[in-house]
């Protein structure tokens, strides 16, 4: 009888332990910035753009992944006055997010630069992952992070990859990335952490 009840506690007490690792990695998988977010417009409150983020390296970037545009706007935009190598690229998968590290771990990520496509301007830029991992918080600033403006951009769940151009969704399905293959790759495609799960 003692030994069984021994046995009973070390088995519980790996479980535990197992439970503890399995829920441990899915906290932080979604405390991490990967993924596909949606930003809003400040005045309208309306969804303004989908946005993805990608890591390589060590180094976070973002693309526009999909734009919500008014009537008047023109769905083949190009960031005509962008100074940089993204001159003249189109919005969508315009990387507009660059350069992003990890400080420490709080869910904080500095040192990155963020580009608005309408006037071409690059501001410093750093991101907060929320602690439920659900909000990510994108301060863009002049000099110093007190001299900014946050933006909250909210998680979409994986479903929505669905909804994205095959030319910038990283899990096109097959059939799709056939008739429209990636609009630009470069040598080392970051992954998302969507990728990674499938």
């Amino acid at each position: 009888m003692r030994l069984t009840m021994m046995r009973l506690t070390l088995m519980t007490a790996v479980a535990a332990s197992l439970s503890l690792v399995v829920a441990s990695h899915a906290w932080s998988a979604e405390q991490s910035p990967l993924g596909l977010w949606q930003g809003v417009d400040d005045d309208t409150k309306q969804p303004s753009g989908w946005f993805l983020i990608s890591e390589h390296d060590g180094i976070y970037a973002g693309i526009i992944a999909k734009m919500f545009l008014k009537p008047s706007e023109d769905p083949n935009a190009l960031c005509d006055q962008c100074k940089d190598d993204r001159h003249n690229h189109p919005w969508l998968g315009l990387e507009i997010i660059r350069g992003m590290k990890p400080e420490g771990n709080d869910n904080k990520y500095v040192d990155g630069t963020i580009l608005d496509p309408r006037d071409g301007k690059i501001y410093k830029a750093m991101m907060t992952v929320t602690p439920d991992g659900q909000t990510l918080v994108v301060r863009g600033y002049l000099g110093f992070a007190l001299l900014g403006r946050n933006q909250y951009w909210t998680r979409l769940p994986d479903s929505a990859f669905s909804q994205l151009d095959p030319s910038v969704n990283p899990n096109p399905p097959a059939a799709a990335a056939a008739k429209h293959p990636p609009a630009r790759k470069s040598a080392a495609t970051p992954k998302s952490e969507n990728s990674a799960r499938q």
